[in-house]
């Protein structure tokens, strides 16, 4: 493996491997080694949330055979509605890849796992099967690999401390300790995040802050909210939703130990910035980025999955914001977009390309001219960022939903035509006229359900996205019963308006 650095997987350093080589030897020498008592395994289930069962180990044969075959689990308890009670038993089996030791159980091996069915397939049903099938879709087809890094933004509520170093309010933005009181607890995220996924890029305080917090529930009502993001590297888009659905669980387990609340929730006070789930893109060819064409300008393949974007991006709303909430978040002037568009660094676009070392690089060089050899990036950074999404997204149908645009971007002669058309630049909520002529997000659940099934066939093709979770997912989406919200809410007197709002944004705290 080459050197070892303080956060490298401790996995690989006693099995002296990468993770994607990992066999099942390794495994049980790790148990041995470790003096490992029991194995976990963390599957996703119906409500996008990582699930568990412990397995007790007292003898070698025993870790390989659930090493080798996994366990039995009840589909239609984790998926209720979906499968049918007689024909429910799932096999849940480990990715060898993805075995961490747990940071709060010590003496477990924990592994994320995929379910298969009777007769050994993929359950088409899974949430992370579904990913993995349009990925494959997308590379039989494009020919390309698809990377995606997520941006998971969350705040941290704690019990308010001493009045001491105050953070101004929406004045969190990279600030520092002592006036960011979180830095401790976020250290010990960014250090398991790190180890057992090995894809974060960095972690900072985020702009929103609440000094007290105005709610009913018990569980924030007074509390100090400081909002935090973790962003991470680009990796194949299935294994990015294994490591944000993974950190959301790491995140809640280290706020829980610290007596803190996590929520990922879109909104949580009026006013303050929302929590959103920002996912970045890039094309990849033999482990190089193709985003940038010989001249370094956007490649032609990077514009047309930027199509792809444009033309999903309406029904893309059905898996990236699936709360009332959430249509609090995206409203004008809040660097959450409203319509559909795409730009340059621009923060009030749908579709963000941010600055990717494209034409220049070396720019420590600059600073420090003592410096007399140069880095050498052998696979490129350029990056599209689709900036809709929010904290309540179901995260492996929403990639998926990405690679499915991304792949209709490529292979549909349209796509360039439609990413031109869609370029704007300058803040498009200071031109009134440019954004009447730009198509809109949805406004609502109840909005976003029917365009899901209006463009229904976007996902269901190839038989990617099984019908019956379409189904759901409109469902899900029309209980919220909140057609015309900020209307609604535009309305009511002012007392009662904060009322409402409140007890909109904090119904789902823990939705996903």
């Amino acid at each position: 493996m080459g050197q070892e650095y303080a956060l490298s997987n401790p996995i690989s350093r006693i099995v002296d491997k990468p993770r994607s080589e990992y066999t099942r030897e390794d495994l049980v020498r790790v148990i041995e080694e470790k003096h490992i008592e029991k194995i976990t395994f963390h599957y996703t289930a119906l409500d996008g949330k990582l699930k568990e069962l412990k397995l007790p180990i007292a003898n070698r044969y025993q870790a390989e055979r659930i090493l080798a075959d996994g366990e039995r689990v009840d589909g239609s308890s984790l998926f209720k509605g979906l499968i049918d009670a007689s024909l429910s038993d799932l096999y849940a089996i480990p990715v060898y890849k993805t075995a961490f030791l747990n940071p709060f159980d010590e003496g477990s091996l924990d592994f994320i796992c995929r379910y298969l069915t009777s007769d050994g397939t993929l359950a088409h049903f899974a949430w992370d099967t579904i990913l993995i099938k349009a990925h494959e879709l997308f590379r039989n087809n494009s020919k390309l690999d698809l990377y995606a890094m997520g941006e998971l933004e969350f705040f941290l509520l704690s019990d308010p401390g001493i009045h001491i170093y105050p953070n101004p309010k929406q004045r969190g933005y990279h600030a520092s300790t002592p006036f960011i009181k979180a830095g401790q607890i976020l250290n010990e995220m960014v250090y398991y995040i790190t180890q057992i996924t090995g894809a974060v890029k960095y972690a900072h305080s985020e702009v929103g802050h609440v000094g007290n917090v105005r709610s009913d529930l018990e569980e924030i009502k007074g509390k100090q909210a400081e909002q935090l993001e973790v962003e991470f590297l680009p990796t194949p888009i299935e294994d990015a939703g294994d490591h944000l659905v993974l950190s959301r669980w790491l995140i809640r387990n280290i706020a829980f130990k610290y007596g803190c609340v996590a929520t990922f929730a879109p909104k949580i006070e009026e006013g303050i910035a929302g929590n959103g789930l920002h996912v970045h893109m890039e094309l990849m060819k033999e482990n190089k980025n193709v985003m940038i064409d010989q001249e370094g300008n956007l490649s032609i393949q990077a514009k047309k999955m930027i199509g792809g974007l444009c033309e999903y991006a309406d029904s893309l709303t059905a898996f990236g914001n699936t709360v009332s909430s959430a249509y609090l978040r995206l409203v004008p002037n809040q660097e959450a977009p409203t319509r559909i568009c795409w730009s340059d660094l621009n923060r009030s676009a749908m579709i963000r390309v941010p600055l990717g070392w494209a034409r220049i690089d070396n720019l420590a060089h600059r600073l420090n001219p003592q410096q007399d050899t140069e880095f050498k990036d052998l696979e490129g950074r350029q990056t599209v960022e689709l900036r809709s999404p929010d904290g309540s997204a179901i995260i492996h149908l929403l990639l998926a939903g990405l690679a499915m645009a991304a792949e209709w971007g490529l292979t549909n002669s349209g796509a360039l035509e439609k990413a031109e058309k869609l370029y704007v630049s300058g803040n498009v909520f200071n031109d009134e006229k440019l954004l009447s002529q730009l198509p809109g997000l949805p406004t609502s659940c109840v909005e976003s359900s029917k365009v899901l099934l209006e463009k229904r066939t976007l996902y269901e093709r190839k038989n990617i996205f099984p019908a019956s979770i379409i189904d759901y997912v409109a469902k899900l989406l029309q209980a919220e019963k909140d057609e015309n919200i900020n209307e609604e809410l535009a309305d009511l007197p002012a007392d009662d308006r904060l009322l409402k709002t409140r007890e909109i944004m904090h119904k789902d705290l823990h939705r996903h």
